[in-house]
């Protein structure tokens, strides 16, 4: 899919024009949160259409992985809403966000070192394939009949990165690179609806963002959701992004796409500073 024209909606948000007719995939309103006195995401509103690429960028400490926890109910918001897919996600806890459809990576690779490549994609199979207790202490045919369709789905999200030869490789001994996709793969295989990739090219070669860029793309037009991603690469952010939210300071003070975000002289302020006057 083509990046496409980005199409103006209801307070000021933004999703593309192929997505305007649609229901968006998550919706924040006033969404924010407060630890203590301080107040870390303030007001925060956003819309993500149903296959957008979508980008959160902002400074160092700004909240961007504040909202990530809120999305996906590390924290419960102070105050806010957030409807994903027309379901409102008040109450939910994390393990129930994750299965009604958003799925995330971290900006720490969190992987099963010691358990194979297939096995950590396995267990994000948990909410696709089942199979009773019985059946498995058993190890009756109805066990190997999941175990052969998660072994099936497991190379086949594998392979969306050519990984699928790595399978039986511990995930601890996978070089950096390999092991961000593999987080991805992993957090794809929830069947997520929204998929929040936190700063995904940490740690990446200009390659192999290059190749990320890619697969981002091969990602939303293979399963047809939504991607919102956190990161400090402007190449990738501006290279993928369809629409991109600018925080600072737990409060959106820009929104637009790429070429308004790049020239929009309150972004460059909050990343750059203030100009002293002579």
């Amino acid at each position: 899919m083509d990046k496409g024209k980005i199409h103006e909606v209801i307070s000021e948000s933004i999703i593309p024009a192929r997505d305007k007719d649609k229901r968006p995939v998550l919706e924040c309103s006033h969404l924010g949160i407060t630890f203590g006195g301080l107040v870390a995401v303030d007001d925060f509103n956003l819309t993500v259409g149903p296959t957008e690429i979508a980008g959160l960028i902002g400074p160092n400490g700004a909240g961007k992985t504040t909202v990530f926890n809120l999305l996906t109910k590390v924290y419960q918001p102070t105050h806010g809403t957030i409807i994903l897919d027309g379901q409102d996600t008040r109450g939910m806890n994390t393990m129930q966000v994750n299965k009604a459809g958003i799925a995330r990576t971290f900006q720490n690779i969190r992987l099963f070192d010691k358990l194979t490549v297939e096995e950590n994609v396995k267990i994000g199979l948990h909410n696709q394939i089942k199979c009773s207790t019985v059946s498995s202490i058993l190890r009756l045919p109805s066990y190997w009949k999941t175990e052969k369709e998660a072994h099936e789905k497991a190379l086949e999200l594998l392979s969306i990165f050519d990984m699928q030869d790595m399978a039986d490789y511990k995930a601890g001994s996978l070089p950096y690179g390999a092991q961000r996709r593999l987080e991805i793969v992993r957090a794809l295989a929830t069947n997520p609806k929204l998929l929040l990739l936190d700063e995904p090219a940490a740690g990446m070669n200009p390659s192999e963002t290059a190749e990320l860029m890619e697969n981002i793309r091969k990602i939303r037009d293979t399963f047809q959701i939504a991607i919102l991603l956190i990161e400090h690469d402007m190449n990738l952010v501006m290279g993928i992004c369809e629409g991109i939210a600018v925080l600072n300071f737990g409060r959106i003070i820009a929104k637009g796409s790429p070429e308004e975000i790049q020239a929009n002289p309150t972004v460059i302020e909050a990343y750059l500073g203030k100009k002293k006057e002579d």
